[in-house]
């Protein structure tokens, strides 16, 4: 079965930093390109960064997290992370992973993100 499986999400103080986790299953990541969203409690779900397929690898981030939020492939590894660092309560959320595979929209199960003293 194909899975996205997201991981590294916890709880950190403002002005922390996490790296988030997006692994796959029976698929290279490398092949497609690869979006990071996150889900607020109450919002609708927002698309936070993304990544070009390879060779590609062009890069784009929503404003909100830009200077703040570095995508990343760890082709060995066909995993792609999400470093954030100075991070504020708004980014506290479910952070997805998704790719289109073929006809597939995939997402992964999520992983949680609280920033709170």
């Amino acid at each position: 079965q194909l899975q996205l499986v997201e991981s590294g999400g916890g709880l950190v103080q403002p002005g922390g930093s996490l790296t988030l986790s997006c692994a796959a299953s029976r698929f290279s990541l490398d092949d497609y390109a690869i979006a990071w969203f996150r889900q607020a409690p109450g919002k609708e779900r927002e698309g936070v960064s993304c990544i070009a397929d390879k060779p590609d690898g062009r890069t784009y981030y929503e404003d909100s997290v830009k200077g703040r939020f570095t995508i990343s492939r760890d082709s060995a590894k066909n995993t792609v992370y999400l470093h954030m660092t100075t991070l504020k309560p708004e980014d506290t959320a479910v952070y997805y992973c998704n790719t289109v595979y073929r006809t597939q929209n995939l997402w992964g199960q999520g992983t949680q993100v609280t920033v709170s003293s």
